[in-house]
């Protein structure tokens, strides 16, 4: 474990609802210690904190809260996502803080380049690997990579109380250990990115894609 701080791997977590009381967020939180206790350096954006307005990608000014978030990200070697499962998939607020993240398409290297990411969702009811199904699928659109380990949280009512805290010790492992998986994942791939004369061509070569490109492909 690295003793200097600017050294240390650097994790990021975004999620939460709208909710005063998320069981997402408190979920997140705890993956998050993990991670810290694995040696990572954390950050953690709240998605009810984050107040974000709706994506649009003719916006020149970008929000001062998105600008936030989105350096966080790019300085980031690894992230944690978590979602509560609203009919059938991510919310609508947390897929709003990931459309936002289209303005790391002009960065160096673009999107999530080469970060690793960690999957996690709390539901109400018995399902919840739909919106770890979906956030896997924008992890690969934005170029970055899912860690093997995933958790859906199903009933989650039952397992955090009022205050955040996991009422089963198990998940707390769990959770814990995804964190760190995400810290060590993303410790090797800052120790191999770009290491060949090769690798560096490539990435020198790859074009990132505009706001107006996106736009005109109908994806908007």
């Amino acid at each position: 474990m690295a003793t200097d701080t600017k050294d240390r791997i650097r994790v990021v977590g975004i999620g939460g609802s709208l909710a005063p009381a998320s069981s997402s967020l408190a979920a997140l939180k705890i993956a998050m210690d993990g991670a810290e206790q694995a040696g990572a350096t954390t950050q953690t954006f709240d998605v009810r904190a984050l107040d974000l307005p709706m994506y649009d990608p003719t916006v020149k000014d970008v929000p001062a809260a998105v600008a936030r978030m989105a350096d966080a990200v790019h300085e980031a070697d690894g992230l944690l996502w978590s979602s509560p499962l609203y009919h059938g998939t991510i919310s609508g607020s947390f897929k709003n803080a990931l459309d936002w993240l289209q303005v790391l398409s002009d960065r160096k290297p673009p999107f999530l380049t080469d970060k690793v990411v960690g999957l996690l969702s709390a539901a109400g009811g018995t399902q919840g690997l739909q919106a770890v199904n979906t956030m896997e699928f924008v992890v690969r659109a934005l170029r970055g990579w899912a860690v093997p380990l995933v958790i859906p949280i199903a009933e989650a009512w039952r397992v955090f109380d009022d205050q955040g805290f996991s009422r089963d010790p198990k998940l707390t492992e769990l959770l814990h250990t995804l964190g760190a998986e995400v810290a060590r994942a993303a410790r090797q791939f800052s120790r191999r990115t770009l290491t060949t004369p090769e690798a560096a061509k490539a990435e020198a070569e790859l074009q990132p894609i505009s706001s107006t490109e996106v736009a005109a492909s109908g994806e908007n």
